[in-house]
């Protein structure tokens, strides 16, 4: 998988493709609309890139002060883009 477009035709599978990183493993299960999953996906990691992905979901949770904690952590600032927006940069950084 090598583009935007191939990730998120790959949301009609049952399952994440085969090797993807726990970052887009994470972006994967939230782009299917299970934040949990997605969420355990990066929870245990303390690595900059799956901070910026915990972050993200924190945003996503509308827990602002937990999420910047996690966008610090990764070195990033909270972004003034819209969900969708920080998640597509997030999956394109991550391909």
């Amino acid at each position: 998988m090598k583009t935007l477009k191939e990730f998120k035709e790959s949301l009609n599978l049952n399952q994440p493709a085969d090797g993807l990183s726990p970052q887009l493993k994470s972006l994967w299960y939230d782009g299917k609309g299970d934040w949990h999953q997605a969420h355990a996906q990066v929870d245990h990691l303390t690595d900059q890139s799956s901070a910026w992905v915990h972050a993200y979901l924190h945003r996503k949770e509308g827990d602002i002060p937990n999420a910047d904690y996690w966008y610090s952590a990764a070195r990033q600032t909270r972004p003034s883009l819209s969900l969708e927006e920080e998640w597509e940069q997030l999956v394109i950084q991550f391909l």
